[in-house]
C-alpha cells in the first residue's frame, strides 16, 4: 500500500522546529495563544486542529513526546474489564498488618496509634548499610550499590478511610509527618533524593487497602527526578526563570486545563499528560521541598489533596485507583533556586471504573499514546462536582 504524497512533507524537519513553543510570558488574551506550522498557519491553542487531529506534545520537564490522538475516542472497547474494586472496608481489620495492635513481620506489633503511624518497611527495597558495588565492563555492563532507607506512613488508624474520606485536620497531620520525615531522611549523611509516594488501589499494586504510603530516601538521583532537574537548570539558565512557575501562570491565564485551586496551590492535567486523567499539583509560590511549606501552605496542601482525589472519585463513582508522588529539590544541601515543588497524579482507569489503560505495543516501544485530550479530561474532572458521591448517596437516601 503507498503512502499519501503529503504524508512525507517536511518529515526531515524536526517537529520542535515546526511548532512553537508556548511563550514563557504570557501576554493578551487565551485566545492570542497560539501554535505555527511551518507553512506559517496560525492554530489557536483550543482549535479543532489539537482537538481532532493526531499530534504529538512535549513535555518540558522530561523533555519527551507524547502521541495525542483525539479522532480516536469514539472506536468500540473489546479489551480487559477489570473486576469491580470492593467499596466497603472494616473500620477494623484482624488480618491487616497495619491496623492498630496488629502483628507485622517478624512478630512486630503495632502500637496502638490513634492518629498516624511510621516505621520502617519490614520489606525494604533499599538498606541503609550494604557491600559497595562497582562493575563497569566497557560501559556496557556497570552497576553501582545504592544505600537508602524505606519508610511506611500510616494516615489514619481506620482501615475503612481513604484521602478523600479523611477530614482536612486528619490530612494536616500526614503533612506535618511528611514534613518531619523529609527533614529527617534529607539529613541522612548520603541521602541524596527523598521520595513520598502513595500507591492506591489494588490496580497500581497496592498491596493493603489501609490508608498508607511509603518514603524512600536514595543516596542517588533517581531517573525521573534527575531528568527535571536538568530542565529545571536549562530553563532557569536560558529564561532566568522557573520553568514550573512560567507554565503555571500560562495554564492560569488559558483556564482550559485547570481542575482545582485554592490559595497556594493549583491542580491541572498537564499539556503533555499521558495517563488519561493524570494531573499536576503546583506550588503556587516558588520553594523547593516540602520542609519550606508555611503552616498555612501545610493546611493548604492538606485542602487540594482532599478536593483532587474526591473529584477522581466522583469520576466513575469508586474508590480512584492512582500512583502518586512529590518531586522535590535533591537532598544534597544545595539551594536549587531552579526547583518548583510539585507532585504528579498517575491514575489507571480509561473509560470506566473497570476499563484501564495498559503502556503497551507502541508505547513501550517507541512513546506514550493518549486519545481523550487533556483539555477533555480537565473539563470532565471539573464538572463532578466536589461533594463525594458517597455522601450525596447517603444525603438523598430515604429515611425510615
Amino acid at each position: 500500500m503507498s503512502c499519501p504524497a503529503h504524508f512525507f512533507d517536511n518529515a526531515r524537519a524536526p517537529l520542535g522546529e515546526r511548532v512553537a513553543s508556548i511563550a514563557s510570558r504570557v501576554r493578551g488574551s487565551p485566545e492570542e495563544t497560539i501554535v505555527r506550522n511551518d507553512a506559517g498557519r496560525h492554530a489557536n491553542m483550543n482549535s479543532p486542529d489539537l482537538q481532532q487531529h493526531p499530534h504529538r506534545r512535549l513535555n518540558p520537564l522530561t523533555r519527551e513526546w507524547v502521541l495525542v490522538s483525539p479522532h480516536r475516542t469514539a472506536r468500540p472497547w473489546l479489551g480487559k474489564v477489570e473486576s469491580p474494586q470492593p467499596e466497603e472496608q472494616p473500620r477494623y481489620d484482624p488480618s491487616c498488618y497495619l491496623c492498630p495492635g496488629n502483628s507485622r513481620a517478624g512478630g512486630i506489633r503495632n502500637p496502638l496509634y490513634s492518629s498516624t503511624f511510621v516505621f520502617d518497611n519490614d520489606y525494604p527495597t533499599l538498606l541503609p548499610n550494604g557491600s559497595e558495588i562497582s562493575v563497569d565492563e566497557s560501559g556496557l555492563l556497570v552497576a553501582r550499590s545504592e544505600a537508602g532507607v524505606c519508610r511506611v506512613v500510616c494516615f489514619s488508624p481506620r482501615h475503612d478511610l481513604t484521602i478523600p474520606r479523611m477530614s482536612e485536620d486528619e490530612l494536616c497531620d500526614v503533612v506535618d509527618v511528611w514534613v518531619e520525615q523529609y527533614k529527617n531522611l534529607a539529613s541522612l549523611p548520603r541521602a541524596r533524593h527523598v521520595q513520598v509516594f502513595e500507591n492506591r488501589g489494588a490496580l497500581v499494586g497496592a498491596s493493603n487497602p489501609h490508608p498508607h504510603c511509603q518514603i524512600w530516601a536514595n543516596e542517588s538521583l533517581p531517573n525521573e527526578p534527575a531528568k527535571e532537574r536538568t530542565s529545571f537548570e536549562n530553563y532557569f539558565n536560558s529564561h532566568g526563570g522557573c520553568l514550573l512557575c512560567d507554565y503555571l501562570q500560562l495554564e492560569s491565564r488559558l483556564a482550559a486545563r485547570m481542575v482545582c485551586q485554592n490559595d497556594d496551590f493549583a491542580v491541572a492535567v498537564p499539556y503533555w499528560a499521558i495517563w488519561p486523567f493524570e494531573t499536576l499539583l503546583l506550588s503556587k509560590r516558588h520553594f523547593a521541598t516540602m520542609a519550606e511549606l508555611s503552616n498555612g501552605e501545610r493546611r493548604s496542601l492538606a485542602g487540594i489533596l482532599k478536593r483532587i482525589t474526591i473529584l477522581y472519585d466522583n469520576l466513575f463513582q469508586t474508590s480512584f485507583p492512582y500512583s502518586m508522588g512529590f518531586h522535590q529539590g535533591p537532598a544534597d544541601g544545595a539551594e536549587h533556586r531552579e526547583w518548583h515543588f510539585h507532585a504528579h497524579y498517575y491514575p489507571p482507569l480509561l473509560r470506566s471504573a473497570t476499563v484501564r489503560k495498559f503502556m503497551v505495543g507502541y508505547e513501550l516501544l517507541n512513546m506514550p499514546q493518549r486519545d481523550i485530550t487533556p483539555e477533555t479530561a480537565a473539563a470532565r474532572l471539573r464538572e463532578v462536582g466536589e461533594i463525594h458521591y458517597l455522601d450525596r448517596m447517603n444525603h438523598s437516601a430515604p429515611t425510615s
